[in-house]
Parts: structure tokens; C-alpha cells; sequence
């Protein structure tokens, strides 16, 4: 029982530090509650949850994300932090492969995205080159 322990964990780690995370769906099943009542404790931001938090992540950066990202991100919902989705079978064994992902996730990192690009645009026009021209710098 103390390796599945250590493994949901490590799984509840991950998924908290990167937002998504490609598993097998078992194992995306049993910890999708682990990672829901981890965002439900920073969703209260008390010292007690904090400790309780530090007690199953492995990492404090993940404690930190956990709390000042996670808890404000998901303080008006009531539940559903996590999505699975099903992908293929994984070549070597033919494991059913899931991503588990935090809900709006892809929303945060399409945000990210359009502020990289929009960042470029300015940058282009302060150094008077279009960002068009700097592909096709690139390319050459």
C-alpha cells in the first residue's frame, strides 16, 4: 500500500505542477479525488490547509502553485477541477493512455500564447521589422 501511496503522490504532484499530464487511465481515475481535494483545501487558504497540502505534494513550488494559482483560479467552482480524456493505446503494451488536465487549463495557455505573441508584435515594431519579415529571417 505504501508504493500506490508514494505513486498517487507523485501523480498528484505532477498534475498540480503542469496543469496536464498524459497516464494510463487507471491511474488518472484513482488520483483525479487526490488532486479534486487538494484544490478544495487551497480553495480555503488557512494555515491548517497549507500543512494538511504539504503533507501529500512532494514539492513546496507545488504547494505554492497550488495556493496562490489553483485555489484563486477555481474559488467560484464547486467542484469538477479535473477532466480525463482517453487517447490511444501506448505502442510497447497496448495500456489504455488517458491526459488528465485541470479544467481551463487550455484556456490559461492559450492566454500565455497570445501574450508571447502580442509581446513579439511590439518588440517587431519597436525595432521597426514586421513580424513577417522576421519569418522570413528565419527561414533564410
Amino acid at each position: 500500500m505504501d508504493s500506490r501511496n508514494s505513486l498517487l503522490r507523485n501523480l498528484c504532484t505532477s498534475v498540480i505542477e503542469t496543469e496536464r499530464m498524459v497516464t494510463t487511465v487507471t491511474k488518472a481515475k484513482a488520483v483525479r479525488p487526490l488532486v479534486e481535494k487538494m484544490i478544495t483545501l487551497a480553495k480555503k487558504d488557512t494555515l491548517a490547509a497549507r500543512r494538511q497540502a504539504a503533507t501529500v505534494l512532494r514539492t513546496p513550488a507545488s504547494v505554492k502553485k497550488l495556493f496562490d494559482t489553483l485555489g484563486t483560479r477555481f474559488g467560484q467552482r464547486n467542484g469538477g477541477y479535473t477532466r480525463i480524456t482517453r487517447l490511444a493505446p501506448r505502442k510497447g503494451d497496448g495500456a489504455e493512455l488517458g491526459m488528465i488536465e485541470l479544467v481551463g487549463s487550455e484556456l490559461v495557455k492559450r492566454a500565455a500564447d497570445r501574450a508571447k505573441r502580442r509581446e513579439e508584435r511590439l518588440k517587431a515594431r519597436q525595432t521597426g521589422i514586421e513580424p513577417d519579415e522576421n519569418k522570413k529571417d528565419e527561414k533564410e
